[in-house]
């Protein structure tokens, strides 16, 4: 096991997920962006899927296991703090796969990872089949030693009753090894609270995926174990580049390069 994935590190990962605490996990994409967060003050940090295929030229959800495995190892490597990755829904058709990729992660160095319930755009797994797919995952990676993150999608699809599917599919993930119940999509403060207050367990929620955007101290207040911001950081630092794309072709200037971290700056900060 990579000395990274200390059991010690994964329990004090995991007592930070306490129901209320609120703690920040912000996504990084790469090694750079991973050192940033890191020096920003952040006790752990967490991958963005969608980040990492967009800063490869691709779009979210079409990379395969072993090309994502190897750049959340390149993240893994280039900080101290603790990891968790986002490994999407396990990158294969059934339960092995899944422990396969949870295992291969393991041996990476992280502490933890997010398995979603949706393979298919639109559509989420029948509960059976996420249990059995959690349930191996668990298998490869022993409570204490890896924290769980089960997603649920029953908002980002729009569930007719998308509260009641997700509180039923968080007792039946709980109950499969998962050690805190992932919820995006959802926005509204009184739905929040209501979730966290159903599920009893640490919940995480993302910032900045769907309007309103809650601020941390609203989120703790309503029960927020985790407040994660998936590939919203990722998405932010494109839309810059953009602007400044825009700016040098459309009007020669370079108004951008203002206010940028010193070249000198980086490289002592970058620089082992």
């Amino acid at each position: 096991m990579n000395a990274f994935a200390s059991p010690d590190r994964a329990a004090a990962f995991l007592a930070m997920h306490r129901p209320g605490a609120g703690f920040i996990l912000p996504n990084a994409w790469d090694g750079g962006s991973a050192r940033i967060l890191e020096q920003a003050g952040f006790a752990a940090i967490a991958t963005t899927s969608a980040g990492i295929a967009f800063s490869r030229g691709a779009a979210d959800g079409t990379m395969e296991g072993p090309e994502m495995l190897d750049c959340i190892a390149r993240i893994v490597s280039a900080v101290a703090c603790p990891v968790s990755a986002d490994l999407e829904s396990g990158y294969g058709a059934t339960a092995d796969h899944v422990a396969a990729t949870v295992a291969a992660a393991v041996e990476l160095g992280v502490v933890g990872g997010n398995l979603e319930d949706v393979t298919q755009p639109g559509e989420l797994l029948p509960v059976e089949a996420a249990c059995e797919r959690l349930e191996a995952a668990r298998s490869a990676a022993p409570a204490g030693s890896f924290v769980l993150n089960a997603r649920t999608d029953a908002y980002m699809i729009r569930h007719p009753d998308a509260f009641a599917e997700t509180v039923r599919r968080a007792e039946r993930y709980l109950a499969a090894g998962a050690d805190c119940i992932f919820v995006p999509g959802v926005s509204a403060a009184e739905e929040i609270g209501r979730l966290t207050a159903a599920i009893g367990a640490p919940v995480n929620v993302v910032a900045g995926l769907v309007e309103p955007v809650l601020d941390a101290a609203t989120l703790r207040s309503l029960g927020v174990a985790r407040i994660s911001v998936g590939g919203t950081l990722a998405r932010a630092v494109l839309t810059l580049v953009e602007q400044a794309a825009r700016e040098m072709a459309d009007h020669g200037t370079f108004g951008f390069a203002l206010g940028a971290i010193p070249y000198a700056v980086l490289q002592q900060r970058f620089s082992r």
